[in-house]
């Protein structure tokens, strides 16, 4: 079996300090030929909800045999397990958080099998970086085709609850949340773009906000909804900072309707007369 040794790497790590350098030398030590694409290391500490958010949204522009490593691991030394997904074509690497859960429950035909170091004679791990000690060598031999998803260790039957909030239907609409709010001030949220045709506007923090096309189609200071890139919505402010504008984060409900939605307008012009 030979891999591609092509391997991502999602972290909350942050560039201030020696981490990622220290998880990419390792990956590099075990899997020489490694080809490595940062995704980020800058997602908010601890941020579960994120991380599962952003792998699932990008893994599918990445070849079959990709290695994804996803390190957001609050739990790291305790009894969580450490685990390689096989999911989708591809493999995922990190904690039984709940933050590949998703990945998990999105393909029928997944795989889990969990990562014991000593049976894969391992180094003694650090308690505090398993990051370096545990997920990269397994992740680096999986790469270079040195490890089969097979021998990683047993096949587990399930995996810790999904952390990424799903939205729901409600009234002819959809209720969903924000998830995450890039750098650019966008919050971003689980809502996807619905398969009907036609035109939406979605109601968050009080307010009525269209849904355009793309950010150019707004005026500059102009608060609106687009489905984003990746194909879920996101509230944007034209050259400005929705998030802040709006005060909303993570967690902050978000409804989508479509235009025509009595209940939406009701909704704007109580927030108008308050």
């Amino acid at each position: 079996m030979n891999g591609d040794g092509l391997i991502t790497l999602l972290t909350d790590f942050g560039l201030d300090d020696p981490y990622v350098g220290v998880l990419k030398a390792v990956l590099l030590r075990d899997c020489p030929a490694a080809r490595i694409v940062d995704l980020s290391h800058t997602l908010a500490p601890f941020d579960k909800v994120a991380a599962a958010f952003w792998i699932e949204r990008v893994y599918a522009w990445f070849p079959d045999r990709t290695v994804h490593v996803v390190l957001v691991d609050p739990g790291v030394g305790s009894a969580r397990r450490a685990l390689v997904v096989s999911a989708h074509g591809q493999f995922f690497v990190g904690p039984d958080n709940g933050i590949l859960s998703g990945l998990y429950a999105s393909d029928s035909r997944a795989e889990v099998r969990q990562i014991v170091p000593t049976e894969l004679s391992l180094a003694p791990a650090s308690r505090t970086f398993h990051g370096r000690d545990v997920f990269a060598p397994v992740a680096a031999r999986l790469a270079r085709g040195a490890l089969a998803f097979d021998g990683v260790g047993r096949r587990v039957s399930s995996v810790c609850a999904v952390v990424l909030p799903q939205a729901v239907g409600k009234d002819g609409g959809f209720a969903g949340q924000v998830v995450t709010v890039d750098r650019f001030g966008n919050a971003l949220t689980n809502l996807v773009q619905p398969p009907s045709v036609g035109r939406y506007v979605t109601q968050v923090a009080g307010r009525r906000l269209p849904v355009f096309g793309t950010y150019s189609d707004a005026a500059v200071g102009d608060i609106f909804g687009v489905f984003g890139s990746f194909g879920t919505l996101e509230l944007a402010m034209r050259e400005g900072h929705a998030a802040a504008a709006l005060d909303v984060r993570q967690g902050s409900p978000v409804v989508l309707c479509p235009a025509f939605d009595p209940r939406v307008a009701a909704a704007s012009r109580l927030s108008h007369d308050d």
